[in-house]
């Protein structure tokens, strides 16, 4: 078995993984065809990655011209304790208050140590403002460095 076989993670492994996350480094492809690359908070809906963002955003514009994506939750500050997920795929688009105010939700509900109230006020007036999607992966590559050591 090769290195990178032996330190992938199991599709278990990914779920738990992507559930412990809170932020994913974000990549859409800029009119030039660069990488526009941003740190967002993500939330999940059904397993896939949700996010929200203004509506006159780059990674928004980007998007509007061409759904693909590339997204990376990471850990680890040693070579044998590094893990990821990356997911390549395309976006769906929420644009009903109703979807993007839940996606913020979502979002929201991972933030430590925030009271709940406080939460919901800044979600229901930061909702009219923004557009929020979900990734639906076309490609899912992981690693787990800790496995390596055994």
């Amino acid at each position: 078995m090769n290195q990178r076989a032996a330190a992938a993670m199991g599709e278990d492994e990914v779920t738990a993984f992507l559930a412990d996350g809170r932020k994913v480094q974000l990549a859409t492809i800029n009119p030039d065809g660069t990488p526009h690359l941003v740190t967002m908070f993500y939330g999940l809906s059904d397993g896939r990655i949700a996010f929200w963002t203004y509506r006159s955003s780059r990674k928004a514009h980007n998007l509007a011209r061409d759904p693909r994506v590339t997204c990376l939750v990471e850990d680890g500050e040693d070579y044998f304790a590094l893990r990821g997920v990356q997911v390549a795929g395309e976006v769906q688009q929420i644009d009903d208050l109703a979807g993007v105010t839940e996606v913020g939700r979502l979002i929201a509900a991972r933030l430590p140590d925030v009271p709940t109230e406080a939460l919901e006020a800044y979600v229901t007036h930061a909702a009219p403002k923004r557009t929020a999607y979900l990734v639906q992966p076309l490609r899912v590559a992981s690693w787990d460095h800790r496995k390596l050591l055994s």
